[in-house]
């Protein structure tokens, strides 16, 4: 059977397969640490993109890519859903996806997945929801027993961030900063880094009132693109 005369599912996986490399297998192998039941391919993300915009018209399909135990389909269906967000008309079509989204976090489960798929399938529509909708979603990941699932309420708020919204952020900040995960203090420290990028004055005036309750390695990672002198001010307060 030719692959175009497969289903649209099945051509996908097929296509995955063939543009697997070993070395980039390899590499996933190293700065992943998948779990033992984890299939990694070893597609190179740039190629997962351009799979995912060519395969965005699939529905029912990416259920299945999302319950899959192979690495790379689960990142490509995140993937279909990323593009299908991008294109989606109205607040009710972007709302489907997001709740269709944060029903099947199991499959979100290591930070290559959340990073490249919670910005724009869950950050894109809160940030058109209200505050409160915003608020209870966001937190109730945080609260989340599932390292993933906080990791997704950290990352979403990227697309906040970018819209000059930083508060969500700052509180996610303030709720997580116990956290016991090294993987949540550098998102912390990730999402306080691109608050100073667009406003440094925010960012060290958060670090002023919070920055010794703060994880050490949010620090650094937060302050990465400060001046030397409140660089080495907040870094040796921790």
């Amino acid at each position: 059977m030719t692959s175009s005369s497969r289903a649209p599912l099945e051509r996908l996986r097929y296509e995955l397969r063939e543009l697997a490399e070993p070395r980039v297998r390899a590499q996933l192998l190293r700065v992943l640490s998948p779990a033992d039941h984890d299939e990694l391919l070893g597609v190179r993300v740039p190629v997962l993109r351009e799979l995912a915009r060519r395969y965005r018209g699939l529905r029912p399909e990416v259920d299945a890519l999302l319950r899959s135990r192979v690495h790379d389909e689960r990142f490509a269906g995140l993937l279909v859903l990323a593009e299908q967000m991008r294109v989606a008309r109205g607040s009710g079509e972007r709302g489907t996806l997001a709740d269709f989204c944060l029903a099947r976090t199991d499959g979100v489960d290591n930070w290559d997945l959340v990073d490249g798929s919670a910005p724009v399938v869950l950050g894109k529509w809160l940030l058109e929801e209200s505050r409160d909708v915003l608020d209870e979603v966001l937190h109730r990941l945080a609260g989340s027993a599932s390292l993933w699932e906080r990791r997704i309420a950290v990352v979403a708020t990227l697309t906040l961030i970018r819209a000059d919204r930083y508060e969500p952020t700052f509180s996610l900040v303030i709720a997580l900063r116990q956290d016991p995960e090294p993987l949540i203090h550098k998102a912390l420290g990730w999402m306080l880094r691109e608050i100073g990028r667009r406003d440094a004055p925010a960012l060290v005036g958060f670090l002023d009132l919070y920055a010794p309750e703060l994880p050490r390695i949010t620090v650094r990672h937060a302050t990465e693109r400060l001046g030397p002198e409140d660089r080495a001010r907040f870094v040796r307060r921790r």
